[in-house]
């Protein structure tokens, strides 16, 4: 990993190669439109096939790129599903196979974050990484006062790759554009920029999890590690050994799932009014099934500050898709900015896009299933439905960009979980708005 830096050029080369392969298509483009083809169908392919390239390159780079990528998943509804796959497929074989650290490097870290004398505050300290991430890796050890703690390391260099890899992404919001054409995307970019930067900084993610730590104390669902200690590069927590969300989804029973799900959900909604703040990294890997039935949560890197709680803006919009009042439900999108003032929609198509998304509050108990995410992302992936044509004259706000990236990634998880919660109850009790 220390030579990422060095490695600067070649990744520069890769992401530059992005706009090039778009001109090439667009070129294919007029080609066939002279050729009397459909114009309508020749954009759809472009769009397509500038997705799978985007997604191809990015899954292809470590570090900044691949969070970026990562991050990038909001835009997924926009493209057909046979697009989106192979790019996740990228980035998870790339986070499996990410090269560990030589003990060496890891110890040059220590040595410049927690001070030479670092081996005397702990009584052990494994060499061989118990996980790794996009910008570090995780480490078991002995604190000296006999806690079991989890230390995680940032890769050398990783900051300069993320730094130089944002710059270099950023330059490409045309690109992004093609893939959700009603959106604003370069402030989009511009706060995914920030949030990522802010995660190079681990004080940061101790600060954020003191906070969880401090409100969850004692808590009877859900638990949040302490913090033992934090520099810049290395943050170290109190291990927590539970049942990962990976192997429930593999092979849990039936109580395991339902109360996974309902644990996540109820987390999800009433953090934001909690803490102030929501834990913006919805991933299986960052929670787990306590012995004792609770929730343990991990990683606090990635946060979306909500010192007002989640906003009532989501709560309105559920409840008026719910009750079918298509007008109202578009003129609360147009005065909260998702829908750009030069796009004309009519508030029965808009009715008709968000109403399936509410299906979880409509009964007092939802199943969470692969198969009814599926038809979701096939409703407004699929070039020629109205719904479709409908979200490309939707926007996302920059300051939504994160509720929303974490509501979609917890929904994909209770999915996975194949979970039946009473999705009603927990968000008529936590999200603003909704009962107002």
């Amino acid at each position: 990993m220390a030579d990422i830096p060095r490695r600067a050029a070649h990744r520069t080369a890769k992401l530059a190669s992005l706009p090039l392969g778009v001109a090439g298509r667009v070129a294919a483009g007029w080609g066939k439109r002279l050729v009397g083809q459909d114009a309508a169908q020749i954009n759809a392919e472009v769009s397509a096939k500038t997705a799978e390239q985007l997604f191809s390159v990015l899954g292809q780079l470590k570090g900044g790129a691949m969070k970026f990528g990562q991050a990038l998943s909001v835009f997924e509804a926009a493209v057909p599903d046979e697009m989106a796959g192979p790019y996740r497929e990228a980035l998870t074989k790339l986070q499996a196979a990410a090269p560990p650290m030589a003990a060496s490097s890891v110890h040059r870290v220590l040595d410049e974050q927690l001070g030479r004398a670092w081996r005397k505050r702990f009584s052990e300290f494994d060499d061989t990484p118990a996980a790794s991430a996009s910008i570090g890796q995780v480490h078991r050890a002995i604190w000296h006062d006999g806690r079991e703690v989890a230390v995680k390391v940032q890769y050398p260099g990783a900051d300069e790759a993320l730094r130089s890899d944002l710059r270099q992404l950023t330059r490409f919001s045309r690109l992004f554009q093609s893939l959700a054409p009603g959106a604003e995307v370069k402030p989009l970019l511009a706060e995914l920029q920030e949030r990522m930067v802010e995660e190079l900084d681990y004080r940061t993610e101790a600060d954020n999890q003191r906070a969880f730590a401090k409100v969850y104390r004692d808590d009877e669902a859900v638990r949040v590690p302490a913090v033992v200690a934090s520099a810049p590069k290395v943050v170290v927590t109190e291990w927590v050994t539970g049942t990962p969300y990976s192997r429930i989804i593999a092979d849990g029973d039936r109580e395991q799932r339902n109360t996974a799900g309902r644990l996540l959900a109820e987390f999800h909604y009433s953090a934001p009014s909690r803490v102030g703040m929501l834990h913006a990294d919805p991933h299986p890997g960052n929670f787990m099934l306590l012995p004792d039935g609770r929730l343990a949560v991990i990683d606090f890197g990635a946060v979306s500050r909500l010192p007002d709680g989640l906003p009532t803006t989501f709560g309105r919009m559920i409840r008026l898709a719910l009750e079918d009042k298509s007008a109202e439900l578009l003129d609360l999108l147009r005065a909260e900015r998702f829908v750009q003032s030069d796009r004309e929609l009519r508030g029965e198509d808009v009715l008709a896009y968000l109403a399936p998304f509410v299906d979880p509050v409509r009964t007092p108990t939802f199943h969470f299933t692969r198969r009814w995410l599926q038809r979701q992302a096939e409703r407004v992936g699929d070039l020629r439905s109205p719904d479709f044509r409908t979200g490309r004259s939707l926007n996302l706000p920059p300051d939504y960009l994160l509720i929303h990236r974490v509501t979609l990634g917890a929904t994909g998880i209770l999915c996975q979980l194949d979970a039946e919660v009473d999705a009603l109850d927990v968000i008529a009790r936590w999200q603003p708005g909704f009962t107002d």
